[in-house]
């Protein structure tokens, strides 16, 4: 398989609907709706096109430090 576009909404058979955040001919990093980020080998995933428009993802928000 060759690198995906970023940005691009993905099927996996194991974890479901995704995006696609990075993406080259060895490896591709994918942000699962209920897995988190998970990453694979380009050349041996199996993922699908999915319909529609990926979830609007919130930023995390950091942890305040303790005051001194």
């Amino acid at each position: 398989m060759k690198p995906l576009p970023e940005g691009q909404y993905i099927k996996h058979f194991q974890y479901g609907l995704g995006v696609v955040i990075e993406s080259d001919e060895e490896r591709t990093s994918i942000d699962f709706n209920e897995h988190g980020m998970k990453f694979f080998v380009t050349s041996i995933m199996v993922v699908e096109a999915a319909e529609g428009e990926p979830p609007k993802r919130r930023r995390a928000k950091r942890a305040k430090k303790p005051a001194k």
